[in-house]
């Protein structure tokens, strides 16, 4: 019996610790693309808005605010789906599943590399924006718990059914794994509010978590209140999610393994 429960999950993540501290450049792309971003849409909303060099209008917070909290989602997205498909390029998969690791402990390592992803690239981004937009993400205060909660929650849920999809259908989805956050983008309210959807688009958008964490940043941001509501509601949708892709990831897993679809995935 295993007297340390969790040393599956720390060598998990220790593996992609070295991987990233070994390889410059992995290093610089979890900097490079939320960098660009950033300073584009920065740079765009300010021109639009006619904004002072020393002043801060609000739509160029809101952009700014949504930048940085989409970027929390995006990554913990990719710390679970691009996590497995390290696996899937190095032809790794089934050492995976033959080593004393159980699924759970498996995903939680892949969860926890996302969460340290964010933990990375957030604070530098944050710095960034105060430096050319003055921008200071610490004006939420403790709200900034509960918006980075949630979206942790969510990109996680995100992660497991990317995985899902290529156990299931091998790496001709590969690019549906890279592409489900970016699929999700318009309609989660990032960048505006929900109001600006078609109305036949809007109950779609209400059921992401992800749009009560930009609105509830907007309602902040503007001195609306209240906003727990809406923390509330996105953590009680976080959970439905995430049952919904545990029961997802746990289906399609035992389907790979009955039809042998993980030595198709790990050896295409």
């Amino acid at each position: 019996m295993n007297a340390f429960p969790f040393s599956p999950i720390a060598g998990i993540v220790l593996r992609y610790f070295f991987l990233y501290t070994r390889n410059g450049l992995r290093a610089f792309e979890l900097f490079f693309w939320p960098l660009n971003t950033l300073l584009v849409w920065g740079f765009l909303t300010r021109y639009l808005s006619h904004a002072g060099a020393g002043e801060v209008s609000l739509p160029v917070s809101f952009l700014l605010g949504g930048v940085l909290l989409w970027d929390v989602q995006f990554r913990a997205t990719q710390g679970v789906s691009v996590s497995f498909l390290e696996d899937v390029w190095t032809r790794n998969l089934l050492n995976v599943f033959v080593a004393p690791v159980r699924t759970w402990e498996l995903v939680a390592g892949f969860c926890t590399v996302g969460l340290l992803r964010v933990v990375i690239t957030v604070p530098i981004l944050s710095l960034m924006a105060f430096l050319a937009f003055q921008f200071n993400l610490l004006e939420f205060n403790f709200w900034l718990v509960p918006f980075f909660g949630n979206l942790l929650l969510f990109g996680w849920s995100m992660g497991m059914l990317a995985n899902a999809l290529v156990l299931r259908w091998g790496q001709a989805a590969e690019g549906l794994a890279w592409a489900l956050p970016f699929l999700l983008q318009p309609f989660t309210a990032v960048y505006y509010t929900v109001e600006t959807l078609p109305r036949f688009l809007q109950p779609f958008s209400l059921a992401l978590p992800s749009t009560h964490v930009f609105e509830a940043m907007r309602h902040a941001m503007a001195g609306n209140a209240p906003i727990a509501q809406g923390l509330v509601l996105a953590f009680g949708l976080n959970l439905l999610w995430l049952g919904i892709a545990s029961l997802v990831m746990h289906r399609v897993l035992g389907i790979a393994r009955e039809r042998g679809l993980l030595t198709k995935v790990a050896t295409q």
